[in-house]
């Protein structure tokens, strides 16, 4: 919680956004004034989790991580998901995939590089990750890539004359992709929480065992913590609804478009604390806990919230599907594996320099869309 005090001086948005959306301010700055006001709330989120998920012991707490870990993006998406809003909930989907494979990974890389070039000798090193980790959760991405591409190549190859029967072909198909897929993500959680724990601990860990026993020591009682995170989840609730009530009236000025919303601002919101400290701990040499955080988000994202939003809007009647630009996966799977030794982040900084750039330009595109 230290690392993200910082983010706690943006709280004095959320009463400002509140007021804007119940007195009917202009779009631009409902829009504005909840967006920096869910920023600083997603951080609260986060450390009512860990502070439940540290008193419930190592599998049960590594369960309520991962089911608690997008719940920011999850609960826009489904307030967007009731209001009709489905590409930008699609675009959001889509976007925060691809921050964290990209982006966040990539300044990870770039940054540890910097801040660790020499050891306390002064000669050059390297750092270093679990290999059996990257395999696994690369995998999976690949996976959950393959599994979220072919609504897409079906709507491809599908007679374009019959366009209400190619939906429904397409509706179907993502309905049922979903289930594999949740399936699928189910079974990740009992192989790393319970088959194979060991393949997921970070290389080292006994050395510093003492130390991260101290670092996470609860600060508030149980009940406590279960009352922040129903408290800040339904004020993110509130701000979330005149955040995207507000949308279709901010596109109409032409200034910003739904894509853009979605695959650009809406994954900031709910990641910015994970953001800031897979990089700090990327600085700090621990490799293995900011894959955990990049990737492991990326994972949560394709196999639980995805399908879970799809089937959602199954129930409520929203025609959400996975037919969206799935394509540009298949680039940012192959990141975290594709290196000369898979254990090794072996990114010298003038490799840095050429890497980033490239994650961040191929965050920023979107192919075949305006934003």
């Amino acid at each position: 919680m230290v690392r993200t005090a910082w983010i706690n001086l943006l709280l004095v948005f959320v009463p400002l956004g509140i007021v804007a959306g119940h007195q009917e301010w202009s779009a631009p700055w409902v829009f504005s004034l909840n967006f920096f006001a869910i920023i600083p709330l997603a951080a609260v989120l986060s450390f009512a989790t860990e502070e439940i998920a540290g008193r419930l012991g190592e599998t049960l707490g590594g369960l309520v991580n991962a089911t608690f870990g997008n719940a920011v993006e999850l609960i826009v998406s489904i307030v967007a998901l009731r209001a009709g809003e489905i590409e930008v909930v699609q675009a959001s989907m889509l976007g925060s995939i691809l921050s964290n494979l990209l982006l966040v990974l990539g300044m990870c890389f770039f940054l540890g590089g910097v801040y660790n070039m020499r050891g306390a000798d002064g000669h050059g090193m390297e750092q270093s990750f679990s290999q059996g980790t990257a395999q696994t959760t690369c995998s999976l991405m690949a996976l959950a890539s393959a599994s979220m591409i072919l609504p897409a190549a079906l709507y491809g190859v599908l007679d374009q004359a019959d366009e209400d029967h190619k939906q429904a072909s397409i509706l179907t198909l993502s309905r049922g992709t979903a289930i594999v897929l949740l399936f699928l993500y189910v079974m990740y959680l009992y192989f790393a929480l319970r088959t194979h724990k060991k393949l997921f601990e970070p290389e080292g860990q006994s050395a510093s065992g003492e130390a991260d026993e101290d670092e996470h020591q609860p600060l508030l009682s149980p009940w406590a913590a279960v009352l922040v995170l129903v408290v800040t989840t339904l004020i993110i609730s509130v701000c979330a609804d005149y955040m995207v009530d507000s949308i279709d009236a901010l596109v109409a000025t032409g200034k910003i478009s739904k894509t853009f919303i979605g695959l650009i601002l809406i994954p900031i919101v709910g990641n910015a604390a994970e953001h800031v400290t897979a990089c700090v701990v990327a600085v700090k040499d621990k490799m293995d806990l900011a894959m955990g955080v990049a990737i492991g988000s990326s994972i949560q994202i394709a196999l639980l919230v995805t399908p879970a939003l799809v089937m959602l809007g199954w129930a409520i009647g929203q025609p959400m599907t996975l037919h969206f630009e799935t394509c540009t996966l298949f680039l940012p799977r192959h990141v975290p594996l594709h290196s000369p030794d898979s254990s090794i982040a072996d990114l010298h900084p003038s490799r840095n320099r050429r890497v980033c750039p490239l994650c961040a330009s191929r965050y920023l595109h979107c192919p075949g869309r305006q934003v």
